[in-house]
């Protein structure tokens, strides 16, 4: 698993940090999201899912399977 955030479309809620803090953190200056583990361990990845549905943007993405080039 991996996971990104759209620091564009993210309004610095701080649900991901709140449910997932041992992979998500926000900025000090903005509040936006940050990654702090982009591959997660396995224990974290329902956290992690649970902050991408609870993310009130969309602005986090996870994905399972290896990212597809753009």
């Amino acid at each position: 698993m991996r996971t990104g955030v759209d620091t564009g479309r993210c309004i610095g809620s701080g649900m991901c940090a709140l449910t997932a803090g041992e992979v998500f953190d926000q900025r000090e200056d903005d509040g936006k999201a940050v990654v702090l583990r982009p591959e997660p361990p396995a224990d974290s990845w329902d956290a992690v899912r649970d902050a991408a549905g609870l993310c009130p943007t969309g602005a986090i993405t996870v994905w399972t399977q290896a990212r597809p080039d753009t």
